[in-house]
């Protein structure tokens, strides 16, 4: 049973059922997923480069703020000082006044004519609130026109009451406006309605009169469709899209110039001046996606918004466009990614999530649209994940049964081998071109001598050594084939096709040989002998396959190249270095490493002759090297031997004395005519 559970969990059933539920979740919207959409958004708008030219605005704030409370005393002020700054602004060629501030009671010391003179000589856009007191009286209203199938009064957001300033006031203004601040789920303000639904009637915002009084328009105009508001528009001003509801995204990149109501000065000439409260304890703190702000700030970003023509938009079908994306996607997941390698899926599908984020991105940065690819990842991922997972579980339940079946007569590598594809592995010999190495511990005797009796120590260092070499050998896409005692066998392009096998092998020879010197270092630090190496390394064809008896198979590599590349590993002390490689190798390798040839030698058993090459790396003439063995075949002695002289400084040192003693013992030798220069191996 829990077997059969574990299935269905990982079928592609149980995804299709997860799918489905990720698309009601986006279909009903629920309050998490609006806010992850609001806070990808907060990143795109705050994203927008920051305009810091003051001077270059249309809008300036000029703040009733602590600086006028030592002047004008406890707020409200008296409106006869309200009035001195008005006139201030208007002298020194402010351009249209803007006053978020709430003018709706008379004033205890009668200034109201005063300020309704000072109203009335300028141009000055007084506002009103949408309240939730139906017993308040009727705000100030605006004419309209509405194009379109629907009534927009059903869309806008909707209040009570409003409360207006008082009629002296509003009569002496130019216009009157609604400020109505509207926040999302999280209580972070990045809209503003332009119309507000107050009793039943239609008004517009703050910020649209006071395009509709620089416009010099007597109303404005609503486009509807079906999904909604389309767009409201001054008549001679541009249209201003905004969402269903009437409302516009702010822009949030202005950095406005402010000044103290007491110091007014020139900034304010030809500029509309936002005249609001920044008195700590009085004036309204908003919270918005650049942080918290001064309320009547709202209305210069609003304004500025507007003015600039950056009305930003989230299309009506947006939505529905949005989930028909998600459910595509989450079909082709389904279909796809179980019968595909996740070595491709992967990456296509970060390729797709990084397609979708830059689609948002371009959308908005080229026509200001919002697009919202956050669920659509996040859901897409969590499909995508589900399906990976139960990819790897039925290959894990594959990689049990596989490893049930057949370990008891393969390696525990080549079960591994098998378990990660099963149709990589044929069964039985076949002929491949191999790359085969084999790697023997020099100075064993005097590690041995070292230890004594303590076969346990012996043993243990000896562990610790095959690891740090084993490593590289997997690193690099071999296959260890087994362990001789101290010595390794291992090869490369079976059971994988590797088409760089010589270049790998060699690499890893390389590897080891450093890994040796580090390894050493740590075991001196124990008083224990340095190891040494000997690597042999040959190319060729070879059987490959399950190799033994009915009783046990191996699987292994038999082969003329085997013995080989065996010999050329022992023949490393003989010739001072400690990497050989064979012709065939060296063809290979030959681009990738710098080689030197050391001799072309018969190895014990063999007749034919095989020319053998090092890895080099330090200072090396190739040229005077290769002279040198020129004379030397030739038979020419002396000039060989004086040659060797030239060639001091270098890893092959050791080898160069080696010839040198060849030499001399040669030159002892009748010369031999037609020599071919194979030297014939004594020893294995």
């Amino acid at each position: 049973n829990k077997a059969i559970k574990m299935k269905f969990l990982t079928s592609w059933i149980a995804a299709a059922i997860v799918c489905l539920i990720l698309v009601a979740v986006r279909v009903f919207d629920f309050t998490p997923i609006q806010i992850a959409r609001l806070k990808t958004f907060d990143y795109l708008i705050t994203s927008l480069p920051e305009k810091t030219d003051t001077m270059g605005s249309d809008i300036i704030i000029v703040e009733f703020d602590e600086k006028s409370i030592e002047k004008f005393g406890q707020w409200p002020f008296d409106r006869k000082d309200i009035a001195k700054v008005i006139d201030k602004l208007n002298e020194k060629g402010a351009g249209l006044i803007v006053a978020p501030i709430l003018f709706s009671e008379k004033d205890r010391m009668g200034g109201d004519d005063v300020l309704a003179r000072s109203i009335d000589q300028g141009g000055m856009v007084l506002s009103q609130t949408a309240t939730i007191q139906s017993n308040k009286p009727d705000a100030v209203r605006r004419g309209f026109s509405s194009i379109g199938p629907v009534d927009p009064i059903n869309y806008v957001y909707s209040w009570s009451g409003g409360l207006p300033p008082i009629k002296i006031l509003a009569d002496a203004a130019k216009g009157v406006g609604t400020v109505a601040v509207s926040s999302e789920l999280d209580g972070v303000v990045r809209r503003l309605p332009l119309l507000s639904r107050i009793s039943g009637n239609l008004y517009p915002s703050l910020v649209l009169e006071t395009i509709r009084v620089a416009a010099g328009d007597p109303s404005y105009q609503i486009k509807t469709s079906e999904a909604g508001i389309e767009f409201v528009r001054v008549p001679k001003y541009p249209p201003i899209a905004t969402d269903k509801n009437g409302a516009v995204w702010l822009t949030w990149n202005t950095k406005f110039d402010r000044i103290s109501a007491v110091d007014i000065d020139e900034r304010v000439n030809g500029k509309i001046v936002i005249l609001g409260l920044a008195i700590e304890g009085v004036g309204g703190i908003v919270a918005t996606p650049n942080g918290s702000i001064w309320a009547n700030d709202i209305h210069a970003h609003a304004l500025q918004t507007l003015l600039d023509g950056t009305s930003i938009q989230r299309l009506a079908y947006s939505d529905a466009l949005e989930i028909l994306a998600l459910v595509i996607l989450l079909i082709v997941l389904i279909v796809v990614v179980p019968r595909t390698s996740v070595k491709w899926t992967v990456p296509v599908y970060g390729l797709f999530i990084g397609g979708v984020g830059y689609f948002c991105y371009y959308m908005f940065f080229t026509n200001l649209q919002l697009w919202d690819g956050s669920y659509i990842a996040f859901a897409g991922t969590l499909c995508f994940g589900q399906l990976v997972f139960n990819n790897f579980a039925r290959e894990f339940r594959l990689k049990q049964q596989i490893k049930k079946q057949f370990s008891t007569y393969l390696s525990p590598d080549m079960v591994a081998e098998l378990q990660k594809n099963p149709d990589l592995l044929k069964l039985g010999g076949e002929t491949r071109d191999l790359t085969i190495m084999f790697t023997d511990v020099r100075g064993f005797t005097a590690i041995s001598e070292h230890y004594g009796e303590n076969v346990q120590g012996l043993t243990q260092i000896m562990n610790r050594y095959m690891t740090a070499m084993t490593k590289n050998i997997l690193l690099n896409n071999g296959t260890l084939d087994k362990y001789i005692g101290d010595a390794q066998m291992a090869f490369w392009n079976a059971p994988l096709d590797n088409t760089n096998h010589a270049k790998h092998a060699v690499k890893t020879a390389l590897e080891m040989l450093n890994d040796l010197d580090k390894f050493n270092e740590e075991v001196a630090k124990e008083g224990v002998p340095a190891f040494g190496m000997g690597i042999g390394i040959n190319s060729g064809p070879v059987v490959v396959g399950n190799m033994g008896s009915t009783q046990r198979f191996d699987y292994t590599c038999l082969g003329d190249n085997v013995n080989l590349a065996s010999r050329l590993e022992g023949q490393s002390k003989a010739y001072g270095v400690k990497l050989i490689l064979g012709e065939n190798t060296a063809e290979k390798v030959k681009d990738e490493y710098k080689l030197a040839e050391l001799d072309i030698i018969a190895v014990k058993g063999k007749t034919k002759g095989t020319r053998i090459y090092t890895v080099m790396f330090d200072n090396y003439e190739s040229d005077n090297h290769v002279e040198f063995l020129t004379l030397y075949r030739e038979q020419k002695w002396d000039e060989a031997l004086e040659h060797i002289e030239k060639l001091k400084g270098n890893q092959l040192d050791e080898y160069y004395q080696i010839m040198r003693e060849r030499i001399n013992e040669l030159k002892k030798k009748p010369k031999v005519k037609n020599w071919d220069g194979v030297y014939k191996a004594t020893s294995k």
